[in-house]
């Protein structure tokens, strides 16, 4: 068994490609506007990832974030049955920092030099965790505290 891509619902496939793409840096690898259907889906790949999704069959090369865009407005509430996606970073500190630089919230800053949340603007609660070996703890994210929830 392999893990292939996780389906999201997002509500404005403008504001969510800026926290997925721009933000995290996530990198865009296929789209599919369905008229008929009325939607359109993104699939965003880790930029180390990328290879693997060029070396093997569309949509199957690689772990891959499917954003579900519905052309006509639906309400999702903000349930907690879905988890989070997780992602390995280099540096849990300098992506923390830009994504601060960013706008975005750091809901459980990384205390502990290892794990950190931020959450999309559609409240999907995404982990980050630090490559390799934790990083020492350093300011000012050991003192700093969590904000909402993830």
């Amino acid at each position: 068994m392999r893990y292939l891509h996780t389906m999201l619902r997002v509500r404005n496939l403008d504001t969510a490609m800026k926290f997925y793409r721009d933000a995290l840096g996530l990198k865009e690898v296929r789209r599919i506007d369905n008229d008929k259907g009325r939607f359109t889906l993104v699939f965003l790949c880790a930029p180390e990832d990328e290879g693997l999704f060029k070396a093997a069959p569309q949509n199957r090369g690689a772990p891959l974030v499917e954003l579900t865009y519905n052309w006509d407005e639906e309400k999702y509430g903000e349930d907690r049955y879905f988890g989070h996606l997780a992602y390995e970073v280099d540096d849990i500190y300098a992506t923390c920092d830009r994504l601060m630089k960013a706008g975005i919230t750091i809901n459980r800053p990384p205390r502990d030099g290892n794990m950190a949340f931020v959450r999309s603007p559609d409240l999907h609660s995404i982990e980050l965790l630090q490559k390799g070996e934790p990083k020492p703890p350093a300011e000012p994210w050991a003192s700093m505290p969590n904000t909402g929830h993830w």
